[in-house]
């Protein structure tokens, strides 16, 4: 009875080992490759699959997600800067040659890796530092390229290769940063200048054209003063009967007292001293009769 259990237990052990030797699982996104007797059998996709036991094996689960591989590369440029290039490589296996993917390559990332630092040492030494900042598109587009082309026949797609940064040392870092200094600094003053130089011009024109309006308005002045000056004269000869001298020195004695007049109204003090004296009056007309005989006698 005891021998029949023993017999029964190892069965069943067998054949729970044949069945979980037996089935497997591949996961989303990963291709199965199945070899029988090192030999390669078929490729397993997603799902649940049934193999030999003992006899066929999953040499390996190759994912079909997209891989990135960042790879750095000193190098120098052709004013003698040595410069560190970051570079990142996305890639993945191309699922109609997973098997290529697999037996032709042993190392991926080691073979993407040599041929980008062959592409970069290659071109950047032709390249100043300046240019090769200018260059970061075009180079990383000969990148890609040129992965794509060689790392096809091994069933690898790139999909995309892009030039993170271009790092000179910090001392080139500090100069480069000091002359872009120093030129926006000249680009300023320069700026400021030309702002300084248009707003002289524009004061000035507005200090001329002030100037301007103001002569025309002492101008207009001075006419409305003399059209008056003339009708009044004409009025007081016409009204008195007096001759045109004998009103001129009546009408500017006249203005002299209303000055006189205006001067006391517009001071802020309460005395005002003036030299002048009643006599003053009459030595003014005095001194315009005297002035209109001169002017008689010359004639």
């Amino acid at each position: 009875m005891l021998e029949l259990f023993g017999i029964g237990a190892v069965i069943l052990f067998v054949l729970l080992l044949l069945i979980n030797r037996s089935f497997y699982t591949i996961q989303q996104q990963t291709i199965g490759v199945i070899e029988r007797f090192g030999k390669f059998l078929r490729l397993a996709h997603p799902g649940l699959h049934v193999r030999v036991p003992f006899i066929d094996r999953i040499a390996a689960r190759m994912s079909l997600q997209v891989e990135q591989l960042e790879i750095k590369i000193e190098t120098k440029t052709k004013d003698n800067v040595f410069v560190t290039v970051e570079i990142a490589v996305q890639y993945k296996v191309d699922g109609a040659h997973v098997s290529e993917a697999f037996y032709l390559l042993d190392d991926p990332a080691a073979q993407m890796n040599a041929f980008t630092s062959d592409i970069v040492r290659s071109k950047l030494p032709g390249l100043d530092l300046d240019a090769a900042y200018a260059d970061v598109e075009e180079m990383a587009l000969t990148i890609e390229k040129t992965l794509r082309e060689r790392m096809q026949e091994y069933g690898y797609m790139i999909v995309k290769a892009l030039v993170l940064n271009i790092n000179p040392p910090a001392e080139v870092k500090e100069a480069m940063n000091n002359i872009n200094a120093s030129r926006r600094n000249q680009e300023a003053a320069i700026a400021q200048g030309e702002a300084d130089k248009t707003l002289a011009i524009k004061r000035a024109e507005a200090e001329a054209e002030s100037k301007h309006l103001q002569g025309q308005g002492i101008a207009a002045q001075r006419k409305a003063i003399m059209n008056g000056l003339k009708d009044s004269v004409e009025n007081f000869t016409q009204a008195t009967g007096v001759g045109p001298e004998e009103a001129m020195r009546l009408v500017t004695l006249t203005g002299y007292t209303d000055m006189l007049r205006d001067v006391a109204s517009a001071s802020t003090t309460n005395t005002i001293l003036l030299p002048h004296a009643p006599t003053e009056v009459t030595e003014l007309l005095a001194a315009l009769q005297a002035n209109d005989a001169t002017k008689s006698s010359n004639r």
